[in-house]
């Protein structure tokens, strides 16, 4: 397999949370994992990014964050029809029922709740499902 067919093949990831620290240890699980990944601080750099031609597999972001929330950006992202067939999930410290249902209303693809799996098994869930969606 020649080396450009490996970077086809890549896995393309948008991660978008106001922590630095977990953001930039995502991107290192994801990268390790083999993916291409772009890193968001917020939902604004996030909808900047997508609107700018990145085309992620799939969006992983945090719910609560300040000035724009994650709800915020799934509103976005269907109504801008940003990124049409991508895997959105919510990766969130809260494991509130109603936010749990108005994140799928509103097309998220998942739910994980930070406290319930570690690093590595997030990026195998996120892998999972874009593997799942490329079929």
């Amino acid at each position: 397999m020649a080396d450009n067919d490996k970077v086809e093949n890549k896995m393309t990831v948008l991660l978008v949370d106001d922590d630095k620290f977990l953001l930039d240890m995502y991107s290192t699980k994801f990268s390790q994992h083999g993916f291409v990944v772009h890193a968001a601080l917020s939902v604004k750099n996030a909808l900047e990014t997508l609107r700018g031609g990145f085309k992620p597999e799939a969006v992983v972001f945090d719910l609560i964050m300040p000035e724009e929330n994650g709800f915020s950006l799934l509103e976005k992202i269907k109504n801008e029809k940003l990124a049409p067939g991508v895997c959105l999930i919510a990766l969130s410290n809260q494991s509130d029922e109603t936010e749990k249902k108005r994140a799928i209303d509103l097309g998220a693809t998942r739910y994980i709740v930070k406290a319930s799996m570690i690093p590595s098994e997030v990026v195998e869930a996120v892998e999972a499902d874009v593997k799942a969606r490329r079929k």
